[in-house]
């Protein structure tokens, strides 16, 4: 079976990074996406979708993304079920992202970053990145 998902969109807040009680790092974000179609309005609607990036991937997206920058994201999608705290069961759907990559310029008003690293640097999940020139 196949389960591959790549979408571009907007962060809709800076990406939270946690770690697990074994260290390991992981993401959480939101992105919006525009649809192609444009209602008789000129309209456009927006998806938000759900996020969530381990290890090296999760690393970088924290490191080089905040909030409105546009972001390619290659991943799968992935259902979690859990109990809501009224004992309610509840399903999430979110894309779980194994790469990242720019989708825009760096903002004038960023600090100036190192995007010059190997994939090796930033462990595994890291393949396929794209590297900015310096």
């Amino acid at each position: 079976m196949l389960n591959k998902v790549t979408i571009m969109g907007r962060l809709c807040a800076a990406p939270e990074l946690r770690r697990t009680q074994k260290g390991i790092a992981v993401c959480n974000a939101r992105i919006a996406v525009e649809r192609d179609y444009v209602d008789p309005c000129g309209e456009r609607e927006t998806d938000f979708f759900d996020i969530v990036a381990w290890r090296g991937t999760a690393e970088f997206l924290c490191g080089y993304f905040g909030k409105g920058r546009r972001v390619v994201l290659d991943g799968r999608l992935q259902t979690r079920s859990w109990t809501d705290r009224e004992g309610n069961k509840r399903v999430s759907v979110e894309i779980v992202a194994e790469s990242a990559y720019f989708a825009d310029s760096k903002p004038a008003e960023a600090p100036a970053e190192n995007t010059s690293y190997t994939p090796e640097e930033a462990g595994p999940a890291a393949k396929g990145r794209k590297r900015k020139a310096a």
